[in-house]
């Protein structure tokens, strides 16, 4: 069991030292160089005299020295806030203006002009990194200190900071390196894809740290030439896949993903969205001696709160598959509308409790307040999500009890694309709507728009009007955000309180 995130991380530099921590592309970070580096770092921030526990915004992709960062911000006691350098500029504004970093790291190119905050950017990273400076640990992140902070969507239009403490990460690391379901190898040599925004990514790199295993980065740019994707996947050495069910079905576009081409890959570890019986089956077909795990959880939860091993049997007789069974320091339970357990067998909200859960939304107490409860004397969190849990134990999955859907393993809240919709100088009104497949899953989202007055008339035909929309909002919606679809409407359906009537749309949407 782990009591320290960095105290093992210092052990397996002294064990390991020349072990390979990070592969992206072919090039190599050891264990010792992960250390050398972040001690360096970790001795900067030092000197620069950031207020005490003050959060840092780290701004890049998949590059090692991401992960290098991350490692010397927990050494000096600060929490990292990663951000996806593919962000829209309004989600990035967003965040600095809730966060409010006390420095940037920026190993991508940062986009906004910033004066009141000390930038490191990449160059000057390196050159720290090149000065090998010693470092003493004696006020690295512990217990309730927040160890990061993750962005997600927000009904308000604005993005939540959830606030995962080291306690929390350690509650879930050591659950998934002793958990039966995930069957961990020793010296994991894990896929790194889900961006480190996403806390997916925590399921690789948690695991892989705990047990001196290397990383093998797979930037997001690959992502757009299939071929290159391929060919690049093809010859990593992987034995463990941690993904959206949404990116192993892409990787299953190619004939070659399979056991023969791929025969150290022997565990595919999912969460972010549901994983349907249908791509478990194509999986299964294609990797027949492979661990498929389907876990399940909140970001407010520290990644992931169940999973089970995905059996033949369930693959047969399951029309939905189950969503696991709940880690043993977090226990799980479904409620009324009045908050009161309810039986086996009987539909309610998800919600979870223990050391797992989050504080709450970084500067956001009234989110907070609204989420974040207390249950049989644990701290516990409103999933949102609707369930049922069997007499074994195990948690079955129903649904959304709002607006909030996955899509393509990333959460989003409707009202947030509906809100960055109107702000195109062409919209009047518009609402985002999911359509489901037969699966149950956002099969895509579509738009449904009134038009400023005027407006329709500047374009001889609705594609080219379409684009003029998505050019307004390009950088103001992150590209997973953006319908696929637009319809044009004179009016849109309205409830008895005046709202724009979202259930009748869905239904309508999803009756055809």
């Amino acid at each position: 069991m782990l009591h320290d995130m960095i105290d093992n991380l210092e052990h397996l530099a002294q064990s390991q030292g020349d072990f390979p921590v990070y592969n992206i592309l072919g090039e190599v970070h050891t264990y010792g160089d992960l250390k050398a580096d972040s001690d360096s770092l970790a001795a900067y921030i030092d000197v620069v005299k950031l207020p005490a526990k003050s959060p840092v915004l780290v701004f890049g992709g998949q590059e090692y020295e991401m992960l290098a960062s991350f490692v010397a911000l927990t050494k000096s006691g600060h929490a990292y806030i990663p951000v996806d350098q593919h962000s829209a500029l309004e989600r990035i504004e967003a965040i600095m203006e809730i966060a409010k970093p006390s420095l940037i790291i920026s190993v991508g190119t940062f986009p906004l002009a910033v004066k009141a905050i000390p930038v490191i950017e990449l160059t000057q990273l390196k050159d720290i990194f090149a000065q090998k400076t010693s470092y003493e640990l004696t006020h690295s992140v512990k217990g309730d200190d927040n160890y990061y902070i993750i962005f997600t969507s927000g009904t308000t239009g604005k993005p939540k900071g959830v606030q995962i403490s080291h306690d929390n990460l350690l509650s879930f690391t050591n659950w998934i390196i002793s958990a039966e379901a995930f069957s961990v190898p020793d010296q994991p040599q894990m896929l790194a894809q889900p961006p480190y925004s996403f806390d997916l990514s925590v399921m690789y790199w948690a695991p892989t740290l705990a047990k001196g295993g290397t990383l093998f980065a797979l930037p997001k740019e690959l992502t757009t030439d299939f071929k290159y994707l391929f060919d690049t996947i093809n010859q990593m050495p992987i034995q463990v896949w941690t993904s959206t069910p949404s990116f192993v079905d892409m990787a299953m576009l190619s004939n070659d993903f399979n056991a023969e081409t791929l025969p150290h890959l022997t565990h595919f570890y999912f969460c972010g969205e549901e994983l349907t019986v249908r791509t478990a089956q194509k999986l299964h077909e294609r990797f027949p001696k492979a661990r498929i795990v389907n876990s399940y959880g909140p970001t407010e939860a520290t990644v992931a709160l169940s999973a089970l091993a995905v059996t033949d049997e369930m693959l047969k007789s399951c029309q939905r598959l189950p969503i696991g069974y709940p880690k043993p320091d977090s226990p799980t339970f479904i409620i009324d509308e009045e908050g009161r357990e309810l039986p086996h067998g009987q539909q309610g909200e998800i919600i979870v409790t223990g050391p797992a859960v989050s504080k709450g939304y970084f500067n956001n107490p009234e989110r907070t307040e609204t989420a974040f409860f207390e249950f049989d004397g644990l701290p516990a969190y409103h999933t949102g999500d609707v369930g049922s849990m069997t007499e074994e134990g195990l948690l079955l999955y129903g649904g959304r009890l709002d607006f909030q859907i996955k899509f393509n393993g990333y959460r989003i809240e409707l009202e947030e694309v509906s809100q960055n919709l109107n702000k195109s100088r062409y919209v009047k009104s518009a609402v985002a709507v999911p359509r489901y497949n037969k699966d149950h899953k956002v099969q895509n989202l579509l738009a449904y728009v009134i038009l400023k007055k005027g407006a329709g008339k500047q374009f001889s035909r609705e594609l080219d009007l379409t684009k003029a929309i998505k050019t307004d909002l390009k950088d103001i919606m992150m590209d997973y955000m953006m319908p696929s679809k637009f319809l044009y409407r004179d009016s849109l359906p309205l409830t008895p309180n005046g709202k724009i009537d979202i259930n009748g749309l869905m239904s309508e949407v999803n009756s055809r």
